[in-house]
């Protein structure tokens, strides 16, 4: 019994779940019960659950599967892997270490300077909740089967890389608009029940809008055989962005556009680029260029005034 409960942080259980930790190991013991982090076998004897061990173990190495699941986090020197800043592994437990992962995760990016009418600031680079939702859902869909690898978060001088095991159940183009599925259900209730992630599968969402309302460039989603990487890039003046990364966002924009039940027009992308009206010309080149990539189409066909013409999504 003490076994048990000396590789489970079970404290942390009961805050997240804002309950009040019992008084006796038995009634502790219940409860992790209740939840399927521990399963009883006997009156006096307790296995720890898969579930248990991935959200609330004190160690991830102290259960040999599972010892290459905890969550990496490396900074570079510069935008490249030659030189590492810094590493660390989160230990724990996905829902007991998160909230101490993302601190470490937000005092290791770039800060910009704000200056104010009388104060100057610090202002993180990138908005801390999409950071938050991304790393969130590397944890919870990841393929726990794929051996001899685990969650990363990679981050660089002009971008963070998020990579976790597996591919994808949807494809990436439809992050937002899909109901969510994962691999791992058990894990993603309890995370949605602590409030780690989002419910409703609206995380993507909420990342893109944030990505917008810092006027960075839009993320790019990857896959590869045997992971699932997403890059957030640092700010990119318009120059210094290319075809790729403004079709990226022209789409992006036109799916966060249409799941707000509005439409993308030429305005809604000049103020997503913070363009001035009189670059209409530029807004119109780029959603012609992200329609011939079969990315977006005319809301209206048969509208042949492209000044007010409105676009969807090509799955609309």
């Amino acid at each position: 019994m003490a076994f048990v409960l000396d590789l489970i942080d079970y404290p942390s259980l009961f805050q997240l779940l804002k309950q009040r930790l019992p008084d006796n190991r038995s009634s502790i013991l219940d409860r992790l019960c209740q939840e399927k982090i521990v399963v009883r076998k006997a009156p006096n004897l307790f296995d720890i659950t898969n579930l248990g061990a991935v959200l609330f173990a004190k160690s991830l190495r102290e259960f040999d599967r599972l010892g290459r699941k905890a969550l990496r986090m490396i900074s570079y020197n510069g935008t490249n892997r030659t030189e590492t800043l810094r590493e660390q592994a989160a230990d724990n437990g996905y829902a007991a270490g998160f909230e101490t992962a993302m601190r470490y995760i937000n005092d290791q990016l770039p800060q910009n300077e704000q200056i104010g009418q009388a104060l100057r600031r610090e202002v993180r680079m990138y908005p801390e909740i999409a950071v938050r939702e991304l790393v969130a859902n590397a944890l919870i869909h990841q393929d726990l089967s794929e051996t001899g690898t685990g969650p990363m978060v990679e981050i660089f001088s002009d971008r963070i890389e998020i990579t976790n095991p597996g591919t994808p159940l949807i494809d990436p183009l439809r992050f937002m608009d899909e109901p969510p599925q994962s691999r791992n259900e058990h894990i993603a209730g309890f995370m949605r029940r602590m409030n780690i992630c989002e419910e409703r599968g609206s995380g993507v969402d909420k990342v893109v809008l944030n990505i917008e309302l810092f006027q960075l460039p839009a993320p790019r989603f990857t896959v590869t055989p045997h992971h699932t990487r997403v890059v957030l890039f640092a700010y990119k003046t318009w120059a210094e962005m290319d075809q790729d990364d403004r079709v990226r966002a022209c789409y992006q924009h036109a799916c966060l556009c249409f799941v707000s039940n509005e439409r993308m027009t030429n305005s809604s992308i000049r103020k997503r680029f913070s363009m001035k009206d009189e670059n209409y010309s530029m807004a119109s080149r780029i959603i012609s260029e992200t329609v011939e990539a079969k990315l977006i189409k005319p809301f209206d066909p048969n509208n042949l005034s492209r000044k007010h013409a409105k676009y969807v999504p090509f799955w609309a």
